[in-house]
């Protein structure tokens, strides 16, 4: 599935990547207005994913930026699932850089 031109469902890439539970908490990530795929806001669950896009989306609290490095054939197991994306989110964006408050 991972040749040429080749594209992914959103909503099936993050349940195949074990990044939504369900498909259907998948479908609602990727409609809720809040995910972006290489900048641009998506609003459904069948935009295409292809190799070396970035998504952003907010995930369990925090802002979740990735890159995705192959399209799944299945929901294999969790390292499996790891093997199909790089995480991106900055140090300070976690943070470990975060600026001292006060004079």
């Amino acid at each position: 599935m991972a040749e040429g031109g080749d594209t992914i469902r959103l909503d099936r890439f993050l349940w195949f990547a074990r990044l939504a539970k369900t498909r259907s908490a998948a479908q609602k990530i990727a409609e809720t207005g809040t995910l972006r795929i290489d900048g641009r806001r998506i609003e459904r669950a069948h935009a295409p994913v292809r190799v070396g896009a970035v998504l952003a989306f907010p995930h369990a609290g925090n802002v979740r930026v990735l890159r995705v490095e192959a399209l799944p054939r299945r929901r294999g197991p969790a390292a499996e699932a790891a093997a199909l994306y790089t995480p991106l989110e900055s140090r300070a964006a976690k943070g470990v850089d975060a600026p001292e408050s006060g004079a």
